[in-house]
């Protein structure tokens, strides 16, 4: 099993770089995946991910205290609202379809907006 988990915290982690440079790919939460998978399979990536100097403070945040910090909700919503306009306008959907994108994507913002700010900041 530590082999599997070690093969799935490598590709969420490589999903998740990549994620940093694609706009509709999201990073944190495959890095969430991964220092998972390194947990049970390799301590010393699971520390190289919490203590990265890019990548490890949301890691620690959400591990720490399920936090989420202003400028990732701030950006992370902003990105949610430029997607639905995006799909809205290229997609012209009927009006459930809509109202269905609509909610999950609400639901998404929603979730981001009520974690809690990490402390101290």
């Amino acid at each position: 099993m530590r082999t599997i988990y070690m093969m799935a915290g490598l590709f969420m982690t490589a999903l998740g770089i990549v994620g940093a440079f694609l706009p509709l790919l999201p990073t944190t939460p495959f890095l969430l995946v991964a220092v998972w998978c390194f947990s049970r399979s390799s301590p010393r990536l699971e520390q190289w991910l919490l203590t990265h100097k890019t990548l490890g403070p949301p890691l620690t945040n959400w591990r720490r205290e399920g936090a989420i910090s202003g400028r990732a909700k701030i950006t992370a919503v902003s990105l949610i609202v430029v997607s639905y306009a995006f799909f809205f306008y290229r997609t012209k959907p009927s009006v459930l379809m809509a109202v269905i994108v609509g909610l999950v994507l609400s639901c998404s913002a929603l979730f981001i907006l009520t974690r809690p700010l990490p402390k101290g900041k």
